[in-house]
């Protein structure tokens, strides 16, 4: 493994231990066995580095829920409110592994505001996660505007499920509450 890969799983061991705004430069290079020097020359900065392997391990976690998720629906022709509560499923069960790559998100939307590149960066990585999640769930259309909005929806969903989870894990919704809640809330909107 080459100094750049070195800085990666360094700088990502460090966000799960110690977080975005407490990790260090030194920190960073003494987990990857790296001189200071070099997250200058791979990476330009401390900061450009930590957002690096962040990116990825978000992918990283994207890709083994698309996988875990790529039969959800499939068995027997399942649609609508199982595959829904399938998807749940393997998302809630997905979070227990994926604990300090949440919390580290949850820490950089405070952030935010105050950088305009990470901001920038997130907002790129959202626009593809809608889309992604909107075909996770089912909800695939030609309407690339539909789309988005619909998989904004489930973001929307995700990111407080995943803060009521890193709360309180046994008082988080379960896939079957998600589900039940969501067909309550359909029954409003239509009967009105």
């Amino acid at each position: 493994m080459g100094n750049r890969d070195a800085l990666l799983d360094g700088a990502t061991q460090c966000l799960y231990e110690k977080g975005y705004a407490r990790t260090t430069a030194r920190d960073i290079a003494t987990a990857a066995g790296v001189s200071l020097a070099a997250i200058g020359y791979h990476y330009g900065s401390k900061e450009a580095l930590l957002d690096a392997a962040l990116q990825r391990a978000i992918e990283e976690w994207g890709d083994r829920l698309a996988a875990s998720l790529a039969t959800v629906g499939e068995a027997g022709g399942t649609g609508g409110a199982a595959r829904f509560e399938q998807a749940w499923a393997g998302v809630l069960a997905s979070l227990a592994d994926s604990r300090p790559l949440w919390a580290v998100q949850f820490e950089l939307i405070a952030h935010l505001q105050r950088t305009p590149e990470l901001r920038h960066s997130y907002a790129e990585a959202t626009r593809q996660a809608r889309l992604e999640l909107a075909a996770i769930f089912g909800t695939e259309t030609a309407d690339e505007a539909a789309a988005l909005r619909v998989g904004a929806f489930y973001q929307a969903l995700l990111v407080g499920v995943v803060g009521l989870w890193l709360v309180d894990p046994a008082d988080a919704p379960s896939a079957p509450d998600l589900r039940d809640s969501i067909r309550t809330v359909a029954a409003g909107l239509t009967a009105g």
